[in-house]
């Protein structure tokens, strides 16, 4: 089966490709969720068009994203945990507590572009990227304290997720 992809779809194209599908992963996946329609020379005709004004629009959501990263990268999150005594914490720091952290600062990110390739489970510093477009990505330090006021020496400096 061949369809148009509506929007940017993982592992298979970018919005405005022609790709060929297996038959069931395009009825029962893709066209229901509107990701894709089926390749005719209509929808090709109107896809055009999309293309058009996705490029745009791209464009447009590009310049943004540029924006916002000059804006992030002076920034410092502090994440305050309770910890045991090696700097383990008892819990974790999530892309959604990142997100809402960013939130309270005034900055509006989608917890699933924080790309954390797991949560962070150690006291210390560590720089989070945060993908705002498919081709910005920004980076944030993040820096998890323990509850008691007093810093353990860093027990992880990484980068996460680059």
């Amino acid at each position: 089966m061949e369809v148009i992809l509506k929007e940017d779809v993982a592992n298979l194209g970018q919005r405005g490709d022609v790709v060929k599908v297996a038959d069931g992963y395009g009825r029962n996946f893709l066209l229901p969720r509107k990701l894709a329609l089926q390749a005719t020379q209509a929808n090709k005709a109107v896809i055009e068009q999309m293309k058009a004004a996705a490029a745009r629009r791209s464009a447009a959501e590009k310049t943004q994203a540029e924006e916002l990263v000059t804006k992030l990268a002076s920034l410092g999150l502090t994440f305050t945990r309770k910890s045991g005594e090696n700097g383990q914490l008892f819990g974790s720091v999530t892309a959604a507590d990142i997100a809402a952290e960013l939130e309270a600062k005034g900055f509006a990110v989608d917890r699933r572009k924080i790309q954390l390739a797991e949560p962070l489970k150690s006291l210390g510093d560590y720089t989070v990227a945060i993908k705002l477009h498919r081709e910005v990505t920004a980076h944030v330090k993040a820096q998890v304290v323990s509850e008691g006021g007093e810093e353990a020496a860093p027990v992880a400096e990484a980068a996460v997720a680059e």
